[in-house]
């Protein structure tokens, strides 16, 4: 197995998981009307599907150099962070 192939399998675990877990915040929103959970999900999909779209997805389409990638994933980890710190610090 290439290191690629293992590469792009930990994205698509780590991007499926995230999506999972924010799915289950916004679910606890929806049902609690917990702005907490709201931003618990906007943070983890910031943190973990955000990265893998901009690199596998938008990059290609839009043909953005490995600045502009490197910018855009530092950028989404930047939002889901403070999302996650809003939500704890309410």
């Amino acid at each position: 197995m290439s290191l690629a192939l293992l590469a792009t399998a930990g994205g698509v675990a780590t991007a499926s998981l995230g999506a999972f877990v924010a799915y289950l915040s916004y679910d606890g929103y929806r049902r609690n009307d917990s702005e907490t959970m709201l931003l618990l999900a906007v943070g983890v999909v910031c943190i973990a599907v955000l990265p893998y779209l901009v690199t596998y997805a938008v990059t290609p389409l839009l043909g953005l150099s490995d600045a502009a990638t490197v910018l855009s994933v530092t950028l989404a980890h930047l939002a889901g962070l403070a999302a996650l710190a809003r939500s704890v610090t309410g």
